[in-house]
């Protein structure tokens, strides 16, 4: 976990800045507007990603705003220039999805993920441009989903963690029919600046409460739980210092307009004084392989990976996060060189205490 590795495990591409909803929680500072990736945005693009998967597995992630805002027609231009050992996956929202946009997931191989926070009552944040509720129109997309066959993902934000809720998401989405769960405890960044500190024992009872509510059903992949389980079976089979790579994979972003941004795809968009646009480059003017190369000596890049090893030198957790992520070191602490965050605790500290009370608890 020192310096950025050569090649990324996947790209994330932004297809339109445009959403067709206003979550109050959501990072992304122009989702009002119809900013869309010229093809030769993703031509460019393609040019060192299919090299890439001719070597191995590698992923593109269309991510948006709501990618299908794009329209299914730009949409599969943009798909077009890559290559067939290409995954693609797209982050939806799922209001726009239908009998057409199935067929097209079909065509295309598009595995999809939908964003959806469990039953009616918890996705108050989700709500349309006009301020209404999405609810419906998400479980309308998911029932085209299941009605075409095709297995889905489903990522939820969970604002405020309390007792109940774990066991009642994780029999929500055993219901909804996703074969991988992500959930997220709601995250201080870009444009959303609700606080995100809570109760430590409230954090840790959530996870512990997912993780039992997983092992008496353990149908679905639970991302978050899995990973923490993998990590402490490898501190007991001391083994744990080979679960993180080497070096830290770039999760190059390439938005709209071709500028690539690493490590967080939540700073795309953004700019500040002191770091700039956060941008390593333009796939327009240079190729994506090369601009990671030299991702390294953009300055606040070189800020971050400071921060890494300040973490790596304190934290006990350092083994099982490696250092956290940039955009929450920026939007929590204003600088990328600072260690502990809110996020820290919710999501990787807590976790993992979460898991190991339950441990406890059904020896």
């Amino acid at each position: 976990m020192r310096g950025l590795a050569a090649v990324p495990s996947y790209v994330v591409m932004q297809p339109t800045t445009l959403c067709n909803l206003d979550c109050a929680y959501c990072y992304l500072p122009s989702r009002a507007l119809d900013r869309r990736m010229p093809v030769p945005v993703a031509e460019a693009v393609a040019e060192s990603v299919n090299p890439w998967a001719a070597a191995g597995r590698f992923s593109v992630v269309w991510h948006g705003g709501e990618p299908l805002a794009a329209g299914r027609e730009h949409l599969a231009a943009l798909l077009a220039p890559f290559g067939p050992g290409v995954e693609h996956h797209v982050q939806t929202n799922a209001t726009l999805i239908d009998d057409a946009w199935c067929a097209f997931f079909v065509e295309h191989g598009v595995r999809v993920s939908v964003s959806v926070d469990g039953p009616r009552e918890r996705n108050g944040d989700r709500v349309t441009r006009g301020g209404g509720p999405a609810y419906d129109r998400i479980v309308r997309g998911v029932a085209a989903l299941r009605r075409h066959g095709l297995p889905f993902s489903a990522l939820a934000v969970v604002a405020r963690p309390g007792p109940g809720l774990a066991a009642e998401l994780y029999d929500y989405f055993l219901d909804l029919g996703c074969d991988v769960l992500g959930v997220n405890i709601e995250e201080t960044e870009g444009v959303n600046l609700r606080d995100n500190s809570h109760d430590a024992r409230l954090v840790t009872a959530f996870w512990a409460e997912l993780v039992a509510a997983w092992r008496r059903q353990p149908r679905i992949h639970l991302r978050e739980v899995e990973w923490s389980l993998r990590y402490a079976a490898a501190v007991l089979d001391g083994s744990a210092d080979d679960l993180l790579p080497r070096r830290l994979d770039p999760i190059p972003t390439v938005a709209h307009d071709g500028s690539v941004t690493v490590l967080s795809p939540e700073l795309a968009g953004f700019t500040d004084a002191r770091y700039g646009d956060f941008s390593s480059g333009n796939v327009l003017a240079a190729p994506l392989a090369e601009i990671l190369a030299n991702a390294g000596r953009t300055p606040w890049v070189g800020e971050f990976l400071a921060g890494v090893e300040a973490c790596r030198s304190s934290c006990p957790y350092f083994g099982f996060c490696g250092g956290g992520h940039a955009a929450n070191r920026y939007f929590e602490l204003g600088r990328f060189d600072g260690t502990q965050t809110a996020h820290c605790r919710n999501s990787k500290i807590h976790l993992l205490e979460g898991v190991l009370e339950h441990a406890r608890d059904h020896q």
